[in-house]
């Protein structure tokens, strides 16, 4: 039986960090799915720094649509599963299609946001039908300033929409602040 695990904080509060002790912890295979997309040379470095704060040993995948699909498989190979993270996830799904949401229809959005929730239930689903102890990552951005754009309104509604599931879904949740991880579920 699967064990899901969710940790959110926010920027730089620790939570990559103690999920991947989470997963160190498990001493045994692990798969890391990486949602970033490393567009400028930034997020090159952060993709780095992250590469070399984990075990060399661990497998990393490098998917952020269709993940559910790769889920079976993963679990034939290995016991423990981190994604990281979620919000990065959100935010490349929601470009997928070229959708401009500063113009987008109330009803596109509806759908990009039904899109998106339909993938992370799959992944999810496909994740209880293993033994996996599977880790997520993501941020908790509801905590600050209300966007002023639509893009950034329309991106924080997503992701706290798609954290709230995740909590419902997970059977631990951690909160992250200070470096310190808090317990909230489980």
């Amino acid at each position: 039986m699967s064990k899901i695990i969710l940790v959110t904080g926010g920027a730089r509060s620790g939570k990559s960090g103690f999920a991947e002790s989470l997963c160190r912890e498990q001493n045994n295979s692990t798969a890391y799915i990486a949602t970033s997309v490393a567009f400028d040379d930034e997020m090159k470095e952060r993709v780095r720094k992250h590469q070399e704060s984990r075990p060399k040993e661990w497998k990393t995948y490098e998917i952020y649509k269709d993940i559910y699909k790769i889920i079976k498989e993963l679990g034939k190979k290995h016991q423990t599963v981190i994604l990281d993270c979620i919000t990065l996830l959100v935010n490349n799904l929601m470009f997928v299609d070229g959708i401009d949401i500063d113009k987008a229809s109330e009803q596109e959005i509806n759908d990009l946001e039904a899109y998106i929730k339909d993938q992370v239930k799959k992944l999810i689903e496909e994740v209880k039908r293993t033994d996996l102890y599977f880790v997520m990552v993501t941020n908790e951005i509801g905590l600050g300033v209300v966007p002023s754009y639509k893009l950034g309104r329309v991106y924080c509604d997503f992701v706290g929409r798609i954290n709230q599931m995740l909590g419902r879904l997970s059977d631990e949740v951690y909160f992250t602040v200070c470096g310190i991880p808090t317990k909230i579920k489980g």
